[in-house]
């Protein structure tokens, strides 16, 4: 039976607010709570970045049963993996062993304006070597001497550990990537259009890489739900921009706000999966259950009233993927 997590968005809403929705979920059923991790949004105009740790640990004190995770945030640029190894740990400790680290090699939109160069994919994917290395070292405890191309660390311990080693699940969305994640990470996290793409070209190049060590699979699925095209427009407010041409190198959200408003609606509206009622919503997450085989699926979902769409989701979207999973 698969475990369902509930897509709290940073870049869509105030963290104060999330930390509401995240109680929330937890109260209507949901297993698992995510944060994104943003410094700039995708748009300046109707959108938000909190802190993701700060969040982390108000929703810790919050809750008592869901597993948090981040989903996902990048230790490579303005982060030091270290330093991240130590948030998580901290998150771990507030939370009675419930953190899980969701990392990815990031976006210019939150380096570039920290003003950290954003390289090519090599280089990234390079930097997450060493970073998933030392932070599974700090994990395990080790007082960590770490000399790498790209990071460094003398004498590194966390001295608040975590309650155990805290699982790390990349980010990936092809099979080079999903073989990286699958040879380094603990867990794989993946975006589902098309089931059969994702089980042919990330979750089997995933799993071969991994072998027989034991890992996670999350599948998540953006869907807007909305009665119209209008509606699913305002639904989408905050994150138009990133469908905008430059969302790989812009670093002002102003940018890419003004690019998205000036695209064909349609062109973006048909980059998502967009419901108006609960068995369209049943619908788009089945075959994240029945044909994708992941432990865990995310459930997110872009509205204009998102306290009754999460109701809806706890209520009425759950128990029946629950039963579908179960048959």
């Amino acid at each position: 039976m698969p475990k369902f997590a509930w897509l709290c968005s940073h870049e869509s809403y105030q963290p104060e607010v999330l930390v509401d929705q995240a109680v929330a979920a937890e109260n209507l059923g949901f297993d698992v709570v995510l944060g994104s991790d943003h410094f700039h949004p995708w748009v300046d105009d109707n959108s938000s970045a909190g802190f993701v740790w700060s969040w982390l640990g108000a929703v810790a004190a919050r809750t008592e049963r869901v597993e948090l995770a981040t989903s996902v945030t990048c230790p490579l640029f303005h982060y030091h993996p270290g330093l991240i190894a130590q948030a998580a740990a901290t998150t771990d400790r507030l939370s009675g062993g419930r953190f899980i680290l969701g990392v990815g090699t990031g976006e210019n939109i939150n380096e570039g304006p920290l003003g950290f160069p954003f390289p090519g994919y090599a280089e990234r994917q390079a930097r997450m070597k060493e970073a998933l290395e030392i932070m599974h070292r700090l994990f395990a405890g080790e007082k960590l001497d770490f000399e790498g191309q790209y990071y460094r660390t003398d004498k590194a311990k966390l001295y608040s550990p975590p309650i155990r080693p805290v699982p790390i699940w990349m980010a990936a969305g092809g099979p080079k990537s999903a073989a990286f994640a699958g040879t380094y990470a603990d867990g794989l996290i993946t975006s589902v259009k098309n089931p059969e793409d994702t089980r042919n070209q990330v979750i089997e190049p995933f799993l071969a890489a991994a072998g027989d060590r034991p890992t996670q699979i999350m599948a998540t699925r953006w869907t807007v739900f909305a009665t119209d095209d209008d509606e699913a427009w305002e639904a989408l407010g905050s994150m138009r921009g990133l469908r905008a041409p430059s969302r790989l190198e812009a670093v002002d959200p102003m940018q890419l706000r003004i690019e998205a408003d000036t695209m064909d609606r349609s062109e973006i509206l048909g980059r998502y999966t967009i419901v108006s009622s609960v068995d369209e919503l049943v619908e788009a997450y089945t075959p994240l259950v029945t044909e994708v085989g992941a432990g865990y699926v995310a459930i997110q979902i872009a509205s204009t009233d998102p306290d009754r769409v999460l109701e809806i989701a706890g209520k009425e979207l759950l128990p029946e993927l629950r039963r579908l999973a179960a048959s």
